[in-house]
């Protein structure tokens, strides 16, 4: 399998979007969009590594932007985009990739699909990939004032990212002709007799310049629908010392009774965050009688419920826990249970609720022989 690295571009100013905030850390519908950008690829399991390339003065705005993502540690970029790239190409030249897939940061709306077209092409032999779209628009230059020329639509077409090379055939390209100056990895290609094939790109693809940008792309993600599931767990008390409850370990008289941890709170949600996506329930994925799964912690069954949700372009909007129990107090632990679930879910903790209740003293919980978990889980997920 061939291993493959992406390589992010986010040290622009981006002027011609004004405010002091540069455009790749501008809000867009509750993510920034270098995070929007750099999930894209953080979320795949054939990426090995994530390397983004950054203006030395935005290390702060970096840093709370891509908290919780799996990326190298941040690299300062070059004074062109052209240098910014080569830097990038030395940083992850240590990690020996195959291929590399270069994005701009304000490509916030780049899809699975467009990437997998990527991927193949490279894997189907071509030293560089890159989506193209065609030009639709009739073009007109400004030849002198007042003068205009219309300029042929034939055989004419719109460059897009993620730009996808053998890796070091587009290294050796940067190192050969540093000094000229290119719009986009591809014109080094081509400087370089590199093969080339064009993929399909999207219009939804789309290059975050200006504010009308933002809008437009703000309305392109309002084209979700949101899905709600529920998850139901249990689990009987057993001899030990502690238990652990959504993500927490509370010492307790007894302990519970599973083959994980036997976490019935993270249990819970994770056949609800299953059940939005209609991935069937905990155990298809993680079965009992594994032994894999022996004592394992439960942040595993969540983070991987939340990774089938970001594989479909889907996040989680929200999720509320009930845990019905005569003991352990929740109370005392709720606040270190939603900040825990939050950063599983790389979620704030806003958007995490859990609750607690009693039976009044009926039924198996009553009598104190075990504990429930119940859970909600609202996601949204781009429409079909």
């Amino acid at each position: 399998m061939s291993r493959i690295a992406a390589l992010i571009v986010a040290a622009g100013r981006g002027e011609r979007m004004g405010g002091s905030v540069p455009k790749q850390y501008r809000e867009l519908m509750g993510k920034s969009v270098l995070r929007r950008a750099v999930e894209v690829f953080t979320s795949r399991s054939d990426i090995a590594v994530s390397q983004v390339v950054i203006a030395s003065s935005d290390r702060e705005l970096y840093a709370e932007a891509v908290k919780g993502l799996k990326v190298l540690p941040a690299l300062g970029g070059g004074g062109t985009r052209q240098h910014s790239v080569m830097h990038g190409l030395e940083a992850l030249s240590a990690h020996k990739p195959d291929f590399v897939l270069i994005h701009d940061a304000a490509r916030p709306l780049t899809s699975q699909s467009l990437v997998d077209r990527v991927v193949a092409a490279l894997e189907s032999g071509a030293d560089a990939a890159i989506p193209l779209l065609p030009v639709s628009d009739t073009l007109k230059r400004n030849a002198s004032l007042g003068r205009w020329e219309t300029i042929s639509r034939e055989n004419t077409w719109r460059a897009q990212t993620p730009q996808g090379f053998r890796f070091n055939a587009i290294w050796q390209a940067h190192r050969e002709y540093n000094g000229r100056v290119v719009t986009d990895d591809m014109a080094l290609a081509e400087l370089a007799g590199l093969t080339i094939t064009p993929v399909d790109g999207e219009e939804t693809n789309m290059k975050i310049t200006s504010p009308s940008d933002l809008e437009t792309a703000q309305s392109l993600l309002g084209g979700f629908e949101t899905r709600t599931a529920f998850g139901f767990d249990s689990h009987r008390f057993a001899p030990g010392k502690f238990v652990w409850l959504c993500g927490v370990k509370i010492a307790h008289r007894e302990g519970l009774e599973g083959h994980s941890d036997a976490d019935a709170g993270l249990h819970a949600l994770t056949d609800a965050l299953l059940g939005t996506i209609g991935e069937g329930d905990l155990g298809q994925h993680f079965p009992p009688a594994d032994e894999r799964w022996r004592d394992a912690s439960s942040s595993i069954f969540v983070e991987h419920a939340a990774k089938l949700i970001a594989e479909r372009n889907g996040h989680v909007v929200h999720c509320d826990i009930t845990l019905i129990c005569e003991s352990p107090k929740i109370a005392p632990h709720r606040e270190a249970m939603r900040a825990r679930i939050a950063e599983i879910l790389k979620i704030d903790v806003s958007r995490v609720s859990v609750k607690a209740t009693t039976t009044e003293g009926m039924g198996f919980t009553g009598r104190r022989e075990g504990l429930v978990a119940q859970a909600v889980a609202t996601v949204a997920l781009p429409r079909t």
